[in-house]
């Protein structure tokens, strides 16, 4: 009679355990799709402020600048919305007689507009190009008129057609990309989000190359292979790296995050995160046993030259 009495007393607890794992999933759930929408809220009240800001400075600049108001309304101000605006625009810059300005749109657009994703990367790569480049005046300057940021967004959209298997377009968005902007990176290449890609021309981008979040890429910087190797032969560049201009890295090794390459130099091998390589053949400042280490982000600091004090074989 006890064990009788205690069967459903156990199953009782186990029945009351597993409702409280369910209910502890369940909750737990619960938070991860609110926290997921509290994100997404916040990255389309991010871009709604970005593209209001955008729209502001083209009227004002319209305004300014009369022979511009036809260009500036039919790529800006008669668009509803950041995508829109920014599909027409690369489409026009990438059409040629063969490839219509309105099959790139439609392109563009339907890639922008069902990938919140590839909509929060442009905001990103905006807000960095325009704190990190003091030479850019405003967000609209950015979205109509720097080619690595423009370059950029058309790489995103060569990526998933890349990964669709869509080979053929990807490929030819490439060449197109190369051919207007002076940039040519590999729709393979996979690419993070607040990027700068300052002046761009001569940037190269191969295949197999992986660019982390925050990373800041002078004009004629080139993440290349070392010869015929095949599979994974191209540099990763991780979080916050500062690659400057001239600067060639060479084969599948690792920049350690918040790493600084010099410009003119050529890296062969890994970077520790932190650390800043210089020359060519590239070498750490302070030496390789007790390299000196950045204190802040060089990606966003964009800060190009503190090393120098450092660097004891400088000389003129």
């Amino acid at each position: 009679m006890t064990a009788r009495k205690e069967i459903p007393t156990t199953n009782g607890a186990m029945i009351t355990t597993t409702n409280n794992k369910n209910n502890l999933l369940q909750e737990e759930e619960g938070k991860m799709v609110a926290k997921n929408k509290s994100e997404a809220e916040t990255e389309d009240e991010e871009e709604a402020r970005v593209w209001e800001q955008i729209r502001q400075e083209t009227r004002r600049d319209a305004e300014a600048e009369p022979a511009l108001a036809s260009y500036l309304y039919s790529t800006v101000l008669s668009h509803s919305s950041l995508e829109r605006s920014l599909a027409f625009h690369i489409g026009n810059r990438l059409c040629s007689s063969t490839l219509l300005s309105t099959l790139l749109y439609d392109l563009f657009l339907h890639f922008f507009s069902s990938s919140p994703s590839l909509r929060s990367f442009a905001v990103a790569d905006l807000r960095a190009t325009r704190l990190r480049d003091p030479a850019c005046a405003s967000f609209s300057h950015c979205l109509l008129n720097y080619k690595g940021f423009l370059a950029l967004q058309a790489h995103r959209v060569s990526h998933r057609l890349w990964l669709q298997g869509r080979s053929s377009l990807a490929l030819a968005l490439q060449s197109r990309v190369s051919d207007v902007f002076a940039v040519d990176i590999h729709p393979g290449a996979r690419i993070g989000s607040g990027i700068l890609l300052d002046h761009a021309t001569g940037v190269v981008i191969g295949e197999t190359a992986v660019v982390g979040n925050n990373v800041s890429i002078l004009h004629h910087v080139t993440l290349g292979g070392t010869g015929k190797d095949v599979g994974d032969r191209h540099p990763k560049v991780s979080d916050g790296v500062l690659i400057g201009a001239g600067a060639t890295i060479l084969g599948n090794v690792n920049i350690g995050e918040g790493a600084k390459i010099g410009a003119g130099s050529v890296v062969l091998i890994d970077v520790p995160p932190w650390t800043t390589a210089v020359g060519n053949p590239a070498r750490l400042v302070g030496g390789r046993t007790h390299p000196t280490k950045n204190n802040d982000l060089p990606g966003e600091t964009m800060d190009h030259t503190s090393f120098i004090v450092e660097w004891s074989d400088y000389v003129i």
